[in-house]
């Protein structure tokens, strides 16, 4: 018979926790396994009054909050707590009851003013130096790249700087934006717009996409300009020197590439060529630079001394003598008639540029590889955080809140590859285990006495031992979800 069911329900009563209501293969459920901040309350206890004011929310429900709406996709604070008035796993996940009162969401804007974005980055940093301890991070091959991050601001709040007063002494002015000054106009292609933006600058770990250093800036600034400082921050936070390096041909510039020799870093870097010079001239690869002495030479062998002082950047001027020039039998060839000697434009590190370009000319299938995994890796983990966890656009205005933006999906992006680090360590530890359904494969014993015994479990007998303590792990004969996506 047709069935009716009474919807004016009597009031729910509860007893037990509110994880027994909630899928074991949850992404809450799983990244809770991994997470621990019991170490936050004490780094942000000087933020607070001791012994006076209302008790304020406690700081790991605070960020459990935050972790649980970016893991969810859930990025601005009203509507996260809209869903967590309905939402029982994001209530457990953050150690709220079933009928509690949860706080208002300008309470986690005011705890993101207080605290600034150093207490978020010790969350990363807490979330890398997990990966490190459970092996799924080394810190030896590490991919660095930047992507651009769009500004929450229209374009109508874009303006010329004191445009009257500059422009009728100066010329155009540059184009600011008033409600993010911050926030400058960058494209990352030349056929689109230019937008105004942030810039995200990422280091990633070659072993499994693991991030390593964040480093958020504004959207003009180069891409090589905070690449020492990553060396350093990756270095420090894994303990353990860094072996190579890979990056676009954007960063195939001479600081950065003699940065990385000055570390012993091996550079998997794309050089760009030298630009072809003027017909009727010798190029600049074919003069021999003395650095020690601060000297040229040229392909007759005459030196080239310094001329004018460094740039900023380590630019030197060089330039030959007259009488060197006139009677030279290379004349003709090495510059144009109109000039009187010859003159370059030579970085202090030129040389770092040159074995740069011999050792790309010289790749092989390692190397090619590497690069290949940087493209996967590094382009993989911008492409998760802006289609999975809301890094598309920036939440909040002003550099300090970006830079708490990208620490917590940086550490949302890790505490996922720890959960399945964790999960494929449990189903690894489960596969060894005795069990009905099992079948036994013999090897040899190091001592070679007698051979020993090693239980590999059928698919079936694995995931029925999971189920049991409470996982439901993926089906065998699926793929892994692209991009690492909740």
């Amino acid at each position: 018979m047709l069935g009716r069911r009474a919807r004016d329900q009597g009031e729910l009563v509860f007893a037990g926790s509110l994880r027994e209501l909630i899928p074991g293969d949850h992404v809450l459920v799983r990244v809770d396994r991994v997470l621990d901040l019991g170490w936050l309350r004490t780094e942000v206890a000087d933020c607070y009054a001791a012994g006076s004011g209302r008790p304020g929310i406690d700081p790991e429900a605070a960020v459990r909050l935050m972790l649980a709406g970016l893991l969810l996709g859930i990025v601005h604070d009203r509507r996260l707590m809209r869903e967590a008035a309905v939402n029982i796993a994001i209530r457990w996940f953050a150690g709220y009851g079933l009928t509690e009162a949860l706080p208002d969401h300008s309470s986690l804007t005011r705890i993101r003013q207080r605290w600034g974005a150093e207490r978020f980055r010790l969350v990363f940093t807490r979330t890398v130096e997990a990966c490190v301890a459970a092996g799924i991070a080394k810190g030896e091959v590490v991919h660095i790249d930047s992507s651009l991050v769009r500004a929450d601001v229209s374009w109508e709040a874009i303006a010329r700087k004191h445009a009257d007063a500059v422009e009728a002494a100066n010329g155009p002015t540059e184009p600011v934006c008033r409600t993010a000054p911050d926030a400058s106009l960058a494209t990352s292609n030349r056929a689109r717009r230019v937008e105004p933006a942030y810039k995200q600058h990422t280091a990633v770990d070659a072993e499994a996409g693991v991030v390593l250093d964040v480093a958020v800036t504004t959207g003009a600034q180069h891409d090589t300009r905070n690449v020492e400082g990553q060396f350093d921050a990756v270095r420090a936070t894994t303990r353990v020197p860094i072996r190579i390096a890979t990056m676009d041909a954007s960063y195939a510039i001479t600081c950065v590439l003699a940065a990385l020799e000055a570390r012993g870093i091996e550079a998997v870097i794309p050089a760009k060529a030298e630009r072809p010079p003027k017909r009727g001239t010798i190029p600049e690869r074919r003069f021999k630079l003395d650095a020690k002495h601060r000297i040229v030479r040229c392909p007759a062998g005459k030196v080239l001394r310094p001329h004018g002082v460094p740039d900023s950047d380590g630019f030197q001027h060089y330039r030959a003598r007259i009488p060197d020039c006139e009677p030279c039998c290379l004349r003709a060839i090495c510059f144009s008639t109109t000039m009187r000697r010859r003159a370059i434009l030579l970085h202090k590190d030129h040389p770092a540029l040159l074995r740069a370009r011999r050792k790309y000319a010289g790749w092989g299938p390692r190397e090619r590889t590497l690069y290949r995994c940087h493209r996967r890796q590094v382009e993989g983990v911008h492409g998760e955080a802006k289609t999975w966890h809301g890094l598309a656009r920036a939440i909040r205005r002003g550099l300090a809140n970006m830079q708490s933006q990208a620490f917590l999906t940086a550490a949302v992006i890790n505490l996922k590859r720890l959960a399945r680090a964790a999960m494929m360590a449990l189903l690894a530890a489960l596969a060894v285990g005795a069990a009905p359904g099992s079948t036994q494969h013999r090897h040899p014993s190091p001592t070679g006495s007698s051979p020993a015994r090693c239980a590999i479990q059928t698919p079936a007998a694995i995931l029925q031992q999971a189920q049991g303590v409470g996982i439901t792990p993926r089906p065998w004969n699926t793929a892994a979800p692209r991009c690492g996506g909740p």
